[in-house]
């Protein structure tokens, strides 16, 4: 290659694939089989040769390829990588141009991206919520990459004493959020909203904080006189508030249950993974007193061949093609004015198995679709249990039904909607 600034073919390295014209001092042609030329800087490091890009031929000439070897020499000369410093310019390239993403962009892209994978629309409707509320209005506008220690800790501090549990699922939201800008090159260095070796050192643990305040749930031997107040009343939410205190299941598996799912001659009822917090096929017991309240609710959804339309939910709202707003079932403990919670009579059921019965934990435990903690157990255990939990629950449905000198009883059969 001639020193004056045109090409010409003065060494040329034998290779098996593209030839390579040496210019001196580290700089090469190489040269494709199509004819493409471009400047390659090749050094030594670590014992092993490296070539690095200068760009093509005839964009950058002869003086400047020579420049800008030079300028590789001397970085390798001061003991730096050039590859290495070439990777970091690109990313500093890339944050520059990342500087206008929002924290509130960034986080709406997160939600896209993943809710699919997402065990419900609650769960994203909950993420939304809690961004909008605590988040955005402090950290939404303010560029990703800018986003430090402190200022996390400007939107946890307000919360963090009072609402400890909502305060720790906002941190890890952020730091979720804050996780992805990384990875998209949005941002870069540690995650400011990281608990372990971070905030960790200026929050306590939520369990420091308070102790859990567990959902109010009611006395087992005041249910009974309860359910006897309950079937008085009228309304499908009634219906349903009552069938899920007879099978112990949580308000969204209630709520969302549809005929296809209940199996009126089998005395079961399945609820798929999607829908279940455990992500796992449940297999529910359904007692005699469980499928009479069915019995009440299913002429809503019968269809012309007198069976059930499979997909119609089993509590409908006023819109029958829906099933009914998840306060329902809340709304109506509140008009009968007990300060108790859905949820609660599932406390309610364990505490009374475990002092009125001898039903092994793991029964119990299955019955409210628990996920048994040992790995051990659960692989000797692969079953569900079903025939015993079918026991457990028609023992429960005897309690909760016939109660002692409560007054007048509703026969199961005479109840309305």
């Amino acid at each position: 290659m001639a020193r004056g600034g045109k090409l010409s073919a003065v060494k040329v390295e034998k290779a098996k694939g593209p030839a390579v014209l040496h210019d001196g001092n580290g700089l090469y042609l190489r040269v494709a089989v199509t004819g493409a030329k471009a400047w390659v800087y090749r050094f030594a490091l670590g014992g092993k040769r490296h070539d690095m890009g200068l760009g093509p031929y005839p964009l950058f000439g002869l003086a400047e390829a020579r420049q800008k070897a030079l300028e590789q020499r001397k970085l390798r000369h001061e003991g730096a990588d050039p590859l290495e410093n070439k990777r970091a310019q690109w990313a500093s390239q890339r944050m520059a141009a990342a500087k206008g993403r929002t924290f509130k962009e960034v986080a709406e892209e997160y939600i896209g991206r993943n809710q699919a994978g997402w065990r419900n629309a609650k769960h994203c409707k909950q993420w939304r919520s809690t961004l909008e509320t605590y988040v955005f209005p402090k950290l939404g506008d303010l560029p990703v990459a800018a986003i430090d220690t402190g200022l996390v800790i400007q939107v946890l501090d307000e919360i963090w004493q009072e609402k400890t549990e909502t305060a720790s699922r906002v941190r890890g939201r952020i730091e979720m959020v804050l996780d992805a800008a990384t990875v998209r090159g949005y941002r870069e260095g540690p995650n400011p909203a990281a608990w372990k070796g971070n905030l960790a050192h200026t929050f306590p643990s939520r369990r420091k904080v308070r102790r859990v305040e567990h959902l109010a749930a009611m006395p087992f031997d005041e249910v009974p006189a309860f359910m006897v107040e309950l079937r008085r009343r009228v309304g499908m939410a009634a219906r349903a508030l009552e069938f899920a205190i007879l099978t112990a299941a949580r308000t969204e598996e209630a709520l969302g249950a549809t005929w296809g799912e209940i199996g009126i001659e089998s005395r079961v009822w399945t609820v798929p993974a999607p829908r279940m917090k455990a992500e796992r096929e449940q297999r529910f017991a359904l007692s005699s007193a469980a499928i009479a309240v069915l019995e009440v609710v299913r002429p809503l959804a019968l269809q012309t061949d007198s069976r059930p339309d499979p997909a119609a939910p089993v509590f409908p709202g006023r819109r029958r093609a829906l099933p009914l707003a998840e306060g329902a079932m809340l709304g109506v403990l509140k008009h009968m004015r007990h300060d108790v919670t859905v949820h609660g009579f599932r406390s309610s059921f364990r505490d009374w198995a475990a002092e009125r019965t001898s039903y092994p934990r793991e029964v119990v435990e299955m019955a409210l679709a628990h996920t048994i903690a040992s790995a051990v157990e659960r692989a000797y255990r692969r079953g569900d249990l079903l025939e015993r939990r079918v026991q457990l629950m028609e023992a429960w449905a005897r309690f909760c039904t016939t109660p002692a000198a409560v007054g007048e009883i509703v026969p199961i059969g005479q109840r309305a909607l």
